[in-house]
C-alpha cells in the first residue's frame, strides 16, 4: 500500500526507505512474538516504516530565483533499519534506523564578514557592519544575532537584527544594521555577533569576540 501510495501520491515520491529485511511488525498479540490469535486473525503488515528525504537547498532558494542548480548540503545514507521484536507492551513492534550523515566540506573563507562598529553599550542604539561573498543566497529571512561567547545553540541569543528591516546603510562592499539599544544586556560582557542563513538553515559568519 505505501509503495503504491509513493508512485501516485507526488509529495511522496521523493521519499527513501530502506529494504525491508525484518518480518512484518503488525500485529502481534501483546507480549509475545506471535501474530494476532484473537478472532479476526489480522494479517501480519509492515506498518511500521521509516521514510527520509534529504531536503535540497534549491528548493528553498529556487522560489526565489537564487542558486537552482546549488548541490545537496548534506547527503544520508541508511546504515541500519531493523524491527525490535523484544518490546510487547504493543500489538506492533518498534522500528529504527540508524543513518550517516556527511556534510558537504566547509569554505575556507567565510560566506559572509561581520563585526560590531564603535563602543558598545545599553545606553545607545548600536551598530553592525558585514559584508558578503558575491554569490551568497541572501534571504530578506536572514538575521545577525547578538550572542555571548559561551553559546551553544543558534537559539541562544540575546537579541537580534533582521538584516533588511533593520538596514540603515548600503554600499556595493559592505551594508549596516542597527539594533536597539534597549535590546543591549545592561551587566555588559564579552559577546560574538553571529549571521544566519535562512537559505542555508545555518550561521554563515561570526565576528571577532568583543566587549559590551
Amino acid at each position: 500500500q505505501l509503495n503504491m501510495a509513493k508512485k501516485k501520491e507526488e509529495f511522496l515520491k521523493e521519499f527513501k526507505e530502506g529494504p525491508l529485511q525484518f518480518k512484518p511488525t503488525y500485529k502481534f498479540d501483546l507480549y509475545s512474538e506471535v501474530y494476532d490469535t484473537s478472532e479476526k486473525k489480522r494479517k501480519p503488515a509492515w506498518t511500521d516504516r521509516i521514510l527520509w528525504k534529504v531536503k535540497n537547498v534549491s528548493e528553498v532558494a529556487s522560489k526565489e530565483g537564487e542558486f537552482p542548480d546549488e548541490e545537496n548540503l548534506v547527503s544520508v545514507t541508511l546504515n541500519n533499519y531493523v524491527s525490535h521484536m523484544n518490546y510487547g507492551i504493543s500489538d506492533h513492534k518498534p522500528v529504527t534506523g540508524t543513518f550517516k550523515l556527511e556534510m558537504k566540506p566547509l569554505v575556507s573563507d567565510p560566506l559572509v564578514t561581520l563585526s560590531p562598529e564603535g563602543e558598545w553599550s545599553a545606553e545607545r542604539d548600536v551598530f553592525i557592519r558585514y559584508s558578503t561573498v558575491p554569490e551568497f543566497p541572501s534571504s530578506a529571512w536572514d538575521w545577525i544575532g547578538l550572542f555571548q561567547v559561551t553559546f551553544r545553540h543558534v537559539n541562544d541569543y540575546v537579541t537580534y537584527a533582521w538584516v533588511e528591516d533593520d538596514e540603515i546603510s548600503s554600499n556595493k562592499d559592505s551594508k549596516q544594521v542597527y539594533m536597539s539599544a534597549s535590546e543591549i544586556p545592561k551587566m555588559g560582557g564579552e559577546f560574538l555577533l553571529c549571521y544566519y542563513s535562512n537559505n542555508l538553515q545555518s550561521i554563515v559568519g561570526i565576528s571577532e569576540p568583543f566587549q559590551v
